[in-house]
């Protein structure tokens, strides 16, 4: 059988894709490579048979990047594996099957004690196989006429519960407070209280001509996510938001579509995957890479200060890679004026302050603290 341990000189960089991986072993580094290239690749990782062929292996097998005698002395550390790229059908396949071979058996082989998926590379005829932004930040911008600072959003609080009248005098409110976005709650989504056929008519007829971008909470199953991004859009809607929890897969298939619609990632649920503190997890900037592949607009990054205590520079590094994906960070979870100088002086000019509880918990309303928060927007230092 063919070596399939490899220096990186002697990899074809546009026949693999290499993701990088912190492991730990109960054996070797070497022993647990060898089980995650193998098992997530042609076969067990512990029995050979006639039909892997040295051709099949030079094909299709994983490989792995080091020294073989190196990696045989540790039982923990960093280690890139390179994934051949024929062994996924990018077009149709794409996330799905790429998550099934990056993050899949793995789990189960006894000696991998820990799994962390740190980064990934990708040539460019794959990266090619991927819409990216209809709009981006950039078409955001534009679309906004917000050239020079942060973007004010907010959300529809409270989550539910709300009948369509209710929600247009809130958006009212919002909108003469100066937001440039506004996005439902996910919880919201199409109850019979307020079906999405009632109040986005009601809302976007409101909110002609004013420059504002409005996800519509669609949540549901695939393919009927896909009506509803449709139905969105027949009812004069401008934007949809798509919680995590509809699947990865389902961004590339709305992009797909190819309809001028903006489409914002929530990220709720998302530390079933993204934990540091679970054995087994994905950072969170490799889901942030791989949405801006899929073509979303808008990602809840994270966030800087407030109630919930992302990591700082898990919230600075996603930022960093979705303003290279040309994708628009929002940053919510406890976002109030206090804050807005703090975050803007680590993160840059190049967000969404996207603002709930601190907007409609204002002593004197919704529309007074929405200006309350346009105020710390207007008057940053940069």
């Amino acid at each position: 059988m063919v070596s399939i341990f490899k220096k990186l000189s002697q990899i074809n960089s546009q026949k693999y894709f290499f993701v990088n991986y912190y492991l730990e072993s109960s054996s070797s580094l070497r022993d647990a490579a060898w089980q995650l290239a193998i098992g997530q690749s042609v076969g067990n990782p512990n029995v050979r048979n006639q039909w892997e062929t040295d051709e099949l292996f030079n094909n299709h097998s994983c490989l792995i990047v080091g020294d073989e005698d190196k990696l045989n002395q540790v039982k923990s550390g960093l280690i890139t594996i390179a994934f051949p790229t024929i062994n996924i059908n990018w077009k149709t396949d794409g996330i799905a099957h790429l998550m099934v071979n990056i993050m899949g058996g793995q789990l189960d082989i006894d000696i991998i004690q820990k799994c962390h998926i740190k980064a990934i590379q990708f040539p460019q005829h794959v990266k090619d196989q991927f819409l990216g932004p209809k709009f981006g930040a950039t078409g955001i911008r534009e679309y906004t006429g917000v050239t020079n600072k942060p973007l004010l959003g907010s959300i529809i609080k409270p989550k539910t519960g709300i009948t369509p009248q209710v929600l247009l005098e809130m958006v009212k409110e919002l909108v003469e407070g100066g937001v440039n976005f506004i996005k439902e709650d996910e919880i919201l989504s199409d109850p019979s209280f307020c079906p999405i056929e009632e109040r986005v008519p009601l809302v976007m007829e409101y909110l002609k001509g004013k420059n504002v971008i409005y996800c519509v909470s669609i949540h549901s199953d695939y393919p009927y996510i896909l009506d509803r991004v449709k139905q969105v859009y027949e009812l004069g809607g401008n934007g949809v938001h798509v919680n995590f929890w509809c699947g990865l897969g389902v961004y590339k298939a709305i992009r797909e579509l190819d309809l001028p619609i903006f489409v914002h990632f929530q990220k709720s649920g998302d530390k079933i995957l993204t934990n540091r503190n679970h054995d087994f997890h994905i950072d969170w900037t490799v889901i942030c890479q791989l949405a801006g592949m899929m073509g979303v607009d808008f990602i809840h990054a994270g966030m800087i200060g407030g109630y919930y205590k992302y990591p700082e520079d898990e919230t600075i590094d996603a930022v960093k890679i979705l303003n290279e994906h040309n994708v628009m960070p929002a940053l919510s979870c406890g976002f109030n004026p206090s804050v807005t100088q703090e975050v803007t002086d680590k993160v840059g000019i190049d967000y969404m302050a996207n603002v709930g509880g601190h907007i409609h918990g204002h002593p004197n309303g919704t529309r007074a603290g929405a200006l309350a928060m346009r105020e710390s927007i207007d008057n940053l230092n940069f």
